[in-house]
């Protein structure tokens, strides 16, 4: 019987529920008015006993107008009550008016106060009855996960407010860090101290732990994060404070803990006379826009309300896909999306023309370690010819500022790709140091950083995917470290370090901490709720394997060459002083480079390499793949 009640339309349900309030208005009256008698009926008001029955006729309107039959039963919350006491207050005060009016005078009056206590108690008690028998069918039908909610203010309490509502989780303990909330209850939740953690795990058996902290730091989140990896349980977080205020999310939309939390890093506020000072009204080129880089400095110029917005991209999808994107983000800002490579200086200065480009953003590169190394000439031709090329039709085209995206594998650089870029950065000081002789008016910057979280060939989505298959996860050596940065925060240092060059200004941007690449995989897979499989720990799930230092792969990273580095207006951005090479000397080097690439001489373009990039701690011989078989 119980299941065909739950197969009614919803109709019937609010029928049903009318029904039931129909039946219960009188027997809270008769109630009211047998406690105010003691028991004893009196038989003075036998004549009116149409007043019990009348009650219905106008609170089931009102209840009907305040909305009370358009709740679901099973997913109400605490409002309802508010909505009854409403509801019966107004009831209350008709039937007081009825029974003055027809002058029901044997009826106790001090009756009708009890009665709108026994209305509020069946009227609500009746829903709230009837949710949680709902809710234990529907956990006895599907058993609901059990979960521990770290923080127990606002964000938790809706949280856990939520999760009871829905039909996938069950949380069963809070945990906070102010020992003032440790021992309270909120719906039968207790409040924990963080420190009892590992041993509630075992007694309350919850299968995962929900991080309700949005506002706190970075740092904070890794704090707790790295508290609770010994557990091996997977953690999601509320969504951050900022996403919530603005709407954008609601507070039981749970996500994965993102690899910033892992590293803990607060990004600076932007410094915003920076952030515009070469984009506000004017028109500005990206190269390489649809790469990972490229895109998200596209991303960051649009809130920067440029004249006009350049896309120069080879790829004509990646090209498509970032216009496409931008269109919805901003569509009130000028684009252009162009198809051509940095080594065609014709098409460059065309386009920088026609547009009157005044700033140029080069993120445009072959940045994968082993592919460039493998494909050294393409590399070469690409990185350092590419942006020496693109830097002189900004010069031809009289481009006020031209940026570079550099990287820290240009610095004493043991591959092909940090090599070129080490190259590029060479062009650029050169061409710097020509300018100044002929009074040119193009200013050239560059900006070096380290690896960025989400960029196309980063650890991250990889070691993802090997966990989400089972592993191995595979790391190249157990002592690699690598600086990370996440990708929006990289493009916002990069717009502000363009802005602050004078000209041939080597920026490096402070990465914080270097990561070491095998305990971040171990505490992704942690982070996992799996067990990394091991010596101690033989039947783990996941294998860290280690495959050996790949082609030209560095252990560690640097961002400087020397030991000179200055301060700027910027916490985050440093002023490297470094070596270049005279115009006419490095002029020589590109020419017989050049000559060697349109040969497709490799090795004479290896060995030219190591001559120019004085610090290259190059392999014996190129590791070009179609040398390697000749």
């Amino acid at each position: 019987m119980l299941d065909s009640l739950l197969s009614f339309s919803r109709h019937h349900k609010m029928a049903l529920l009318m029904v039931l309030d129909a039946l219960l208005l009188p027997l809270a009256l008769l109630s009211a008015v047998l406690l105010r008698l003691g028991g004893a009926w009196d038989p003075k008001l036998d004549p009116y006993l149409w007043i019990f029955a009348v009650p219905p006729l106008w609170v089931i309107p009102i209840f009907i107008k305040l909305g009370l039959y358009r709740a679901v039963i099973r997913f109400m919350d605490d409002r309802v009550v508010t909505t009854v006491f409403y509801g019966v207050t107004l009831a209350v005060l008709v039937l007081t008016a009825v029974i003055v009016m027809a002058r029901i005078t044997p009826f106790p009056r001090s009756s009708i106060l009890i009665f709108w206590v026994f209305a509020m108690a069946y009227i609500g008690g009746s829903r709230f009855l009837l949710r949680g028998l709902l809710r234990s069918i529907d956990a006895g039908q599907m058993p609901r996960t059990p979960v521990a909610i770290y923080g127990a203010g606002h964000a938790g309490l809706a949280l856990m407010a939520a999760l009871q509502s829905g039909r996938d989780m069950k949380p069963v303990a809070f945990f906070d860090d102010k020992p003032d909330l440790w021992g309270r209850t909120y719906r039968g939740v207790e409040v924990y101290d963080p420190a009892r953690m590992a041993e509630l795990v075992g007694r309350k058996r919850f299968a995962q732990v929900l991080l309700a902290i949005p506002s706190a730091s970075r740092a904070r989140h890794r704090e707790i994060i790295e508290a609770l990896e010994p557990l091996h349980v997977p953690i999601q977080r509320v969504p951050r404070l900022a996403d919530l205020v603005t709407g954008e999310v609601r507070v039981e939309e749970l996500k994965q803990v993102d690899i910033e939390d892992l590293l803990g890093r607060d990004p600076v506020p932007p410094k915003k006379e920076l952030l515009s000072a070469n984009i506000d009204g004017l028109s500005v080129m990206v190269t390489g826009a649809g790469g990972s880089i490229g895109s998200e400095l596209c991303r960051q110029i649009v809130r920067g309300k440029p004249k006009r917005l350049v896309l120069f991209e080879l790829s004509e999808y990646a090209l498509y896909a970032i216009d496409q994107e931008l269109a919805k983000l901003a569509p009130s800002i000028e684009r252009v999306a162009i198809l051509g490579s940095v080594t065609d200086h014709a098409r460059l200065v065309s386009v920088m023309r026609a547009f009157s480009v005044d700033t140029v953003y080069h993120a445009a590169a072959y940045k994968h370690v082993p592919m460039v190394e493998h494909n050294p000439v393409a590399g070469i031709v690409n990185n350092a010819f590419g942006t020496d090329t693109c830097a002189a039709a900004a010069e031809d085209a009289g481009v006020s500022t031209f940026v570079l995206i550099s990287t820290d594998k240009a610095v004493r650089p043991t591959n092909v790709m940090g090599a070129t870029k080490r190259l590029a950065e060479l062009c650029l000081q050169a061409r710097h140091a020509q300018c100044e002789q002929s009074s040119g008016d193009t200013r050239f910057v560059m900006v070096r950083f380290g690896n960025v979280l989400g960029s196309s060939g980063s650890v991250v989505p990889l070691f993802k995917e090997q966990i989400a298959a089972g592993g191995p996860v595979t790391v190249t050596h157990p002592d690699i470290t690598r600086y990370f940065m996440t990708i929006p925060e990289a493009a916002q240092l990069v717009l502000q370090a363009g802005a602050m060059g004078q000209g041939g200004d080597v920026f490096v941007l402070d990465m914080g901490e270097p990561v070491k690449i095998a305990e971040l995989a171990r505490r992704m897979v942690h982070l996992s709720g799996l067990e990394v499989k091991d010596e101690l720990h033989p039947a783990g799930d996941i294998e860290i394997r280690y495959s050996g230092l790949r082609p030209g792969e560095k252990l560690y990273e640097e961002l400087l060459i020397g030991d000179g580095v200055l301060g700027t207006g910027h916490p985050r951005i440093l002023r490297a002083q470094e070596y270049h090479l005279p115009p006419e000397e490095l002029a020589a080097y590109l020419e017989s480079l050049a000559v060697a690439c349109e040969s497709l001489d490799a090795e004479a373009a290896f060995r030219l390499l190591q001559q120019v990039v004085r610090e290259f701690n190059a392999a014996e011989r190129t590791q070009d793949w179609v040398r390697l078989v000749e």
